[in-house]
């Protein structure tokens, strides 16, 4: 058994790891899944160490194998999953036959875990107040329901979480992304725990939000000398947040360093991969592959002159694809009793769109950007305001007309997980479009939805699953080809590669590229990922507090940007300072 040290802290005398010895030791860890096609070796030959208060991060794209290799920490694995082979030491122990009342002892007071999704991982039926209690109650934090009441209190507060008191007896949906990844935060750190598993804690939320969570987990772990294992496909932050990243392919670990010199000079071509793949505020306007090839061969390449380039290509006399002026939008939101009061959600915003160039609405949570976006594709009505599209008013048109101009523009939404049916096959869903708008050849609709699959880098194998055997990033490959089944002129995508790791996500951005170059396509490209900003937009509006408060070229934005706002966000970009290799 690990020797450990004695302090005292407000609850009391803690067991501290010795620093000198590995808090997790994994020797040669296999993980296997029982399949109808036979079983599936997920992790194999895996071994690393994690120190006394050290923060570890497993980079790799999804299936890799870095979520499973968590989850076997705490063998959680599912129904089907199992550890095949190897060990995993907890203090010392070898856990891999522990039974589950011996892993409960070792669940929340030695290993915390703060899951991926907020919103799936909270129950929506049961107060924010009893699942943290339900979590305290479990791991024998506190016993006595006043003591139960506090210790709730007080780990949320420890998470950030403002007017905790009173937040405990509000439900999961009345609260943002940030305050629910906060909950799952104080859940998580409730029992005081050695070691801090974090699966992609921020990858749905926008830069600025995302840097207070992580600053949070950041000063609570050190205050408590808690190691914290980081899950993330996001470079810049494992570079940042981590003193020694892990980098995980097909299961297997294929380089493993200091983050600083593993970031800076990769030597797996996997590893290389990625960091060339992710974007950063040094990258540049992301051109078409056939622009690319045309320009240059790889020798002479010049992304400044193709950027000048594509700058010329576009007509600046044309009318714009999408012209949006003065337009508005008020909610109206329930106080005590039955007293409403407007909130103005979008404040008389205006921009255009020129035909195949792509204009980034960026903002931090609630800024008012996805509802500008809703209003434009006639999910919501303005209260006031113009929107145009390809000339035809937005407003006061027939509901037949509405529907035309439907078919021309097309949603990506931001959620993988509930913009697809669960119970529709992905063919189905990919040709859901194309049968609303009355293409009822079935042959053609499966050519199509073969052609997409391939295009959104999905095997054709495929086209008969379902929703729920595939990943996060898989689903929202699905979302993409589906909103690009009918060839509209207009793609409105929301969030759409957030979910999705580097090298899947710059496959995404190149497809986005070609289609545009080679269909003439306008997007509306609405996210919080300000790298992604910089390789795919043209022009970038920044939104704050349903204002526009900094428009321009990006360049111009990203260069020299005048607002504290828009340097704010920014700042909070991961990685942003750092020398990156490849």
């Amino acid at each position: 058994m690990t020797e450990t040290i004695p302090v005292t802290d407000s609850h009391g005398t803690v067991p501290v790891a010795d620093p000198n010895q590995p808090l997790v030791s994994v020797r040669d860890l296999e993980v296997t899944f029982r399949t109808q096609n036979g079983p599936v070796n997920a992790v194999r030959g895996v071994s690393f160490d994690i120190f006394p208060g050290e923060t570890v991060a497993i980079v790799g794209e999804s299936g890799s194998g870095k979520s499973t290799t968590a989850t076997a920490l705490m063998k959680l694995l599912p129904g089907n999953g199992g550890i095949s082979g190897g060990e995993v030491l907890v203090e010392g122990t070898n856990i891999v036959d522990h039974d589950e009342k011996k892993m409960a002892a070792i669940r929340g007071g030695v290993i915390g875990y703060v899951p991926q999704d907020p919103m799936s991982n909270l129950n929506p039926v049961w107060s924010v107040g009893f699942q943290v209690r339900e979590a305290i109650r479990a791991n024998g934090v506190a016993s006595g329901k006043k003591e139960i009441e506090a210790r709730a209190i007080e780990v949320l507060q420890q998470a950030g979480l403002q007017d905790a008191e009173r937040r405990l007896s509000q439900f999961p949906h009345q609260f943002s992304g940030g305050m629910r990844q906060r909950v799952l935060i104080g859940i998580g750190l409730g029992a005081d725990p050695k070691l801090l598993i974090a699966d992609e804690p921020t990858s749905a939320l926008d830069v600025t939000v995302q840097k207070v969570i992580l600053d949070h987990i950041e000063s609570l772990t050190k205050d408590n000398g808690t190691a914290v294992l980081l899950i993330t496909h996001d470079l810049g932050l494992a570079a940042e947040r981590a003193s020694k990243v892990i980098v995980m392919n097909q299961g297997r670990i294929v380089e493993a360093g200091p983050s600083k010199d593993l970031l800076t000079n990769p030597q797996h071509p996997y590893t290389q991969r990625l960091i060339a793949a992710a974007p950063s505020l040094a990258s540049r306007r992301l051109e078409s592959t056939s622009a690319r090839e045309e320009g240059a061969d790889a020798a002479t390449f010049d992304m400044a002159q193709m950027a000048e380039r594509r700058a010329e290509s576009v007509d600046a006399d044309a009318a714009p694809v999408v012209s949006v002026k003065n337009l508005t939008k008020d909610f109206s939101i329930r106080k005590k009793g039955f007293r409403s009061e407007p909130f103005r959600a979008v404040d008389t915003i205006s921009f255009d769109i020129p035909k195949g160039t792509t204009l980034a609405l960026v903002g931090e949570s609630g800024s008012g950007k996805s509802t500008a976006a809703k209003m434009i594709l006639g999910l919501e009505e303005p209260t006031s305001g113009e929107i145009t599209v390809n000339g035809t008013a937005m407003t006061g048109v027939s509901r037949k007309d509405l529907f035309k101009l439907r078919s021309r523009m097309q949603p990506v939404f931001q959620d993988p997980y509930s913009s697809l049916d669960p119970q529709r096959s992905i063919a189905s869903s990919i040709a859901e479009p194309m049968r609303v708008h009355g293409i009822s050849d079935k042959s053609v609709r499966r050519e199509r939805v073969l052609e997409l699959l391939d295009q959104v880098s999905l095997p054709a194998e495929l086209f008969n699953r379902y929703p729920n055997e595939l990943s996060g990033g898989q689903r929202q490959r699905v979302a993409i080809a589906r909103a690009l089944a009918l060839k509209p002129d207009v793609v409105v995508l929301d969030e759409a590669v957030s979910a999705l790791d580097v090298l899947v996500q710059a496959q995404i951005l190149q497809l986005l590229a070609d289609l545009q170059a080679e269909l003439g396509l306008t997007y509306l490209f609405i996210t919080h990922d300000l790298a992604v900003v910089r390789v795919i937009a043209d022009n970038v509006a920044v939104m704050e507090r349903g204002k526009i408060v900094e428009s321009g070229s990006t360049d111009e934005i990203f260069e020299s940007a005048k607002q504290p706002y828009t340097q704010r966000l920014l700042d909070a970009i991961p990685g942003a300072g750092l020398d990156w290799g490849v």
